[in-house]
């Protein structure tokens, strides 16, 4: 197959699109120490898309996703070379405060970790840390977040429980709709299904369906099938490096590198 050189030429499918690009990855690599983990990534993410990243076990798609609300700050010995931007502005800057970044792009990690607190107080956590603390307003936000994230009905009626009465599936939703109640751009999802049953599998599915509505998704999985079903773009991440990213259809049906093919058809991986 053609090796496409991302450098120089975009793939069909990304010359199509007319979304804008919310984040920006211009030259991105990331180390560990002295170990590199990103190597000179180039990427868009597309408003009110789902990108999924695929890729190998330690090939570099959950730095990646981690790159995008800094989170990586919180690992010692650790740098960025590079930038990402979010609407045209670096979020490397010096001036950029990670934790207000954060409200702009949330994230929901692999296993459901919601607060010891009600289901409610997980919801407006966000909001009344932002400043909002009128109880009709905080109200609305829980409802409309826990609406958003397929919950609102499941819940109503105990608002005031523990979250962890919750079922797993319904912990992982509640930690989407926290993530969503401070209304960021952008929600990255680490493997969020990993940890749930097939049923509670597709209820996350179809929620991210309906999410990137109204928000620009950007998930990390292992399931290659997970990754067609819900991406509309896919990026394939090997030994630390973009090999590949395309429409997902591309991707799928016929990748441009090699390397993409014997992933995609399990010849390692």
């Amino acid at each position: 197959m053609i090796q496409l050189d991302m450098k120089t030429k975009r793939p069909e499918a990304l010359q199509r699109e007319v979304s804008p690009e919310v984040l920006q990855v211009k030259n991105l690599s990331f180390y560990y120490g002295s170990t590199r983990a990103l190597r000179n990534i180039d990427m868009g993410i597309y408003k009110n898309r789902v990108t999924s990243i695929i890729g190998p076990s330690g090939c570099g798609k959950s730095t990646m996703l981690r790159c995008f609300n800094r989170m990586n700050d919180l690992i010692a010995d650790t740098r960025v070379e590079g930038s990402i931007l979010l609407n045209g502005q670096d979020i490397y800057a010096r001036e950029v405060d990670p934790v207000r970044l954060r409200r702009h792009v949330g994230m929901v990690f692999q296993q459901p970790n919601p607060f010891p607190k009600s289901i409610f107080d997980n919801v407006a956590y966000g909001p009344r840390m932002y400043g909002t603390r009128d109880k009709s307003e905080l109200m609305e936000i829980v409802e409309r977040s826990l609406k958003n994230a397929a919950l609102w009905n499941e819940v109503k009626d105990r608002l005031h429980k523990s979250a962890f009465s919750l079922s797993g599936g319904q912990q992982q939703r509640l930690c989407i709709a926290r993530a969503i109640a401070v209304e960021p751009e952008v929600l990255l999802m680490d493997e969020p299904a990993s940890a749930l049953d097939p049923i509670a599998t597709t209820f996350i599915e179809d929620l991210i369906d309906e999410l990137k509505k109204n928000y620009t998704v950007v998930i990390v999985t292992h399931n290659m099938q997970q990754a067609g079903r819900v991406g509309d773009y896919t990026a394939f991440f090997l030994n630390g490096e973009l090999e590949e990213f395309d429409g997902t259809d591309k991707i799928f049906l016929d990748p441009s590198s090699q390397k993409t093919a014997d992933y995609i058809s399990g010849r390692f991986g």
